[in-house]
C-alpha cells in the first residue's frame, strides 16, 4: 500500500522547519528525529511512571501523613506540577533542544545561569535515575523472593546485585537505535494505563475486606517520630512521595532534537504526561489505600509496603500477578530515564560544561550519544553504593537530591521567562498572558518544596538529639550544599573565564563532514545547505 503524497510532503515540511529551528537555535541536527508526539509523550509519563515513584515510595507518605497525604497530597502535588510543567512547556516550545532547562536558562540570563541551570539537572537526572532503578530492584527482589525464596532474599545485599543486574540491562538497551527506544516508550505508555485498570480491579474485587471511605480520605498517621503538633510538617513530608513520582518530566524537552513537530509536540507531550499521571496515579493509589490490611502491618513493611498491601489483601497468586505488572512497568520508567538523562549529558558536553566533553558529546553510528549512555548508567549505579548500608535510607537521600535537583533546575529558567516579560518570543504554543501567574505559582512551589525536603526527616536525625543517630539523618542539605559549592566554586574561579553557555554548531559543509566521521558517519548535506525556509531568530 503507498503512503499518501500529501501526508510524505507535510513529513518533509515538518523536518525542514524542525531543522532549521535547529539551526537557527545554533546546532546541527545530529540525532535522528524518529518520535512523534505520541512518542514524546510517552517518554515523560514513563518516566513519571505512576507504576514505580508512587509505589516504591508509598511507605513514605503512609509512615509521614498517613491516607489523608497519599490521597490529598496526591492531588494537591499533582495540581501544581501541571502548572509547572505548562510554565516549562512554553519554554521549550520556543527553544526545542536536547539541552533543554540548561539552554534556556543560558538563552534567557546568561552563562552562569545556565552553568548552575545545567549541572543541578544533570544531578537530579543522576539521582532520579538511580531511585528509579534501585526502587524497580526492590519490586522485583521481593517478586524473586515470592518465586525462588531459597535463593533470593530481601536484603540490602540482594537488592543491590539485583540493581546492579537492571541497570547493566538498561544499560544495553539504550546504545540501541532510537526508534527502538521510541517503540519501547510507546508500549509503555500503554502498558502503564492497562496496568493501573487491571491493578485496581483486583483491589477492588478480590479483597474481601476494604478500609472504609473515612480511612482513605481522613485518616492520619504519624510514625515520624515527631509529636503530633507537627502535624503540618509531617504531612509536608510525607508529600515527597508525591513529588518524587511527579518529576522527570522535563525528558519531552531534552528529547526534541529526536521529535517531530518539536515545537508543538515537546510541549504538549510534557503537559499531558503529568496531567494523565495525576489522574492514573490518583486512581491507583485510592485502591492500594482501599485494600491496606493492618495498618501496624504496613508501617512495619517499610519499603516493602505495597507488596505487604497486595500479599495479604489478595494471596501470594494475585500479588506475584500485580507485581509482575508493576516490575515491567519500572523496568520501562528506568530505561527511558537513562535516555533522557544521557541527551541532557550529551548536550551539556556538546557545549563545552562537563570534564572530558569531548567524549561524552560523540555520537555512534547509530546516532545514539553512546559515551553519555555508559557514563550516566555508572554514575546512577554508583550514587547507590550507599544502600549496601542502610537500604531505606539510601533510597530516601537519592529520591530527595533527585526531586531538588531537578525541581531547582526547573524553577531557574522559569523566573528568568518572568523577568524577560514580553521580550521573550513563544514558540508554537504559548501561555500568553496567563505566564505571568502560572509562572509565579511555579516559582513559589518549588521554592517550598525544596526548603521542606531539606528539612529533617526524624527528631532522631537532628545533632543535639537525645537520640541522635546518623542513619536517620537526612544528607540531602549536605549533599546539595556540596554540589552547589562545589559547581559554585568551580564557576568562580575557572569556569566564568571560559564558559560562554551554548556553542553555535553552524558549520561550512567541510566541518560538517568532519564532525559526520568523528561520529562514524557517512559525510552528508549540512541541514543549512538543505533548508532554506525562513525561520524567526530566537
Amino acid at each position: 500500500m503507498s503512503t499518501p503524497t500529501g501526508y510524505l510532503t507535510r513529513e518533509r515540511e515538518t523536518a525542514r522547519s524542525d531543522e532549521a529551528l535547529l539551526l537557527r537555535l545554533g546546532y546541527s541536527q545530529v540525532l535522528y528525529r524518529q518520535m512523534g508526539g505520541f512518542s514524546n509523550f510517552a517518554i515523560s509519563f514513563t518516566i513519571i511512571s505512576v507504576l514505580a515513584g508512587c509505589l516504591t515510595s508509598y511507605y513514605l507518605a503512609f509512615n509521614n501523613g498517613g491516607p489523608i497525604a497519599i490521597t490529598w497530597g496526591w492531588l494537591l502535588v499533582g495540581a501544581f506540577c501541571v502548572v509547572v510543567a505548562m510554565a516549562m512547556g512554553e519554554i521549550a516550545s520556543a527553544m526545542p533542544t536536547a539541552g533543554a532547562l540548561y539552554f534556556w536558562a543560558s538563552k534567557l540570563g546568561g552563562p552562569a545561569w545556565g552553568w548552575f541551570t545545567g549541572w543541578f539537572n544533570l544531578v537530579g537526572q543522576i539521582a532520579v535515575t538511580a531511585a528509579i532503578q534501585y526502587g524497580s530492584a526492590t519490586f522485583m527482589t521481593a517478586l524473586l523472593n515470592l518465586w525462588f525464596p531459597s535463593l533470593f532474599g530481601t536484603d540490602t545485599t540482594t537488592i543491590f546485585l539485583v540493581f546492579t543486574a537492571i541497570a547493566a540491562g538498561q544499560l544495553g538497551l539504550n546504545l540501541l537505535n532510537v526508534n527502538l527506544l521510541s517503540r519501547l516508550n510507546t508500549l509503555s505508555a500503554w502498558w502503564h494505563m492497562a496496568g493501573v485498570a487491571l491493578i485496581v480491579v483486583i483491589l477492588l474485587l478480590v479483597p474481601t475486606e476494604h478500609q472504609s471511605v473515612a480511612f482513605v480520605f481522613g485518616e492520619v498517621i504519624n510514625n515520624s517520630g515527631f509529636s503530633d503538633t507537627n502535624t503540618w510538617f509531617v504531612f509536608g513530608l510525607g508529600l515527597l512521595m508525591a513529588q518524587y513520582t511527579v518529576t522527570g518530566y522535563d525528558a519531552s524537552a531534552h528529547m526534541s532534537e529526536e521529535t517531530r513537530g518539536a515545537s508543538r509536540a515537546t510541549a504538549l507531550g510534557m503537559i499531558w504526561a503529568v496531567a494523565a499521571s495525576v489522574v492514573f496515579g490518583f486512581i491507583l493509589l485510592v485502591a492500594v489505600t482501599f485494600a491496606v490490611p493492618d495498618v501496624q502491618g504496613t508501617l512495619d513493611a517499610g519499603g516493602m509496603a505495597v507488596v505487604y498491601i497486595w500479599t495479604e489483601a489478595t494471596n501470594e497468586t494475585w500479588a506475584e500477578f500485580m507485581l509482575i505488572i508493576v516490575v515491567i512497568a519500572q523496568l520501562f520508567c528506568g530505561t527511558a530515564s537513562l535516555t533522557s538523562a544521557s541527551r541532557m549529558l550529551f548536550a551539556f558536553s556538546r557545549d563545552r560544561a562537563v570534564p572530558g566533553s569531548r567524549l561524552w558529546r560523540r555520537v555512534g553510528a547509530n546516532r545514539v550519544p553512546v559515551n553519555s549512555v555508559i557514563a550516566i548508567a555508572v554514575a546512577s549505579w554508583a550514587l547507590m553504593i550507599p544502600t549496601l548500608a542502610n537500604g531505606v535510607v539510601g533510597y530516601a537521600v537519592g529520591t530527595s537530591i533527585a526531586v531538588i535537583g531537578l525541581y531547582i533546575a526547573f524553577a531557574l529558567p522559569i523566573i528568568l521567562r518572568i523577568k524577560a516579560g514580553d521580550k521573550f518570543e513563544p514558540g508554537a504554543w504559548s501561555l500568553g498572558g496567563h505566564y505571568k501567574w502560572v509562572s509565579t505559582i511555579a516559582v513559589i512551589w518549588i521554592g517550598a518544596v525544596c526548603v521542606l525536603f531539606l528539612m529533617p526527616i526524624s527528631p532522631n536525625g537532628i545533632p543535639g538529639a537525645e537520640d541522635f543517630a546518623w542513619e536517620s539523618v537526612n544528607y540531602a542539605p549536605i549533599t546539595v550544599g556540596g554540589a552547589l559549592l562545589l559547581f559554585g566554586g568551580w564557576y568562580f574561579l575557572s569556569a566564568r573565564k571560559w564558559f560562554t553557555g551554548p556553542v553555535r554548531e553552524t558549520r561550512s559543509p567541510e566541518d560538517y563532514a568532519s564532525v559526520a566521521r568523528e561520529n562514524g558517519r557517512p559525510p552528508q548535506q549540512p541541514p543549512h545547505q538543505q533548508w532554506r525556509e525562513p525561520v524567526r531568530p530566537y
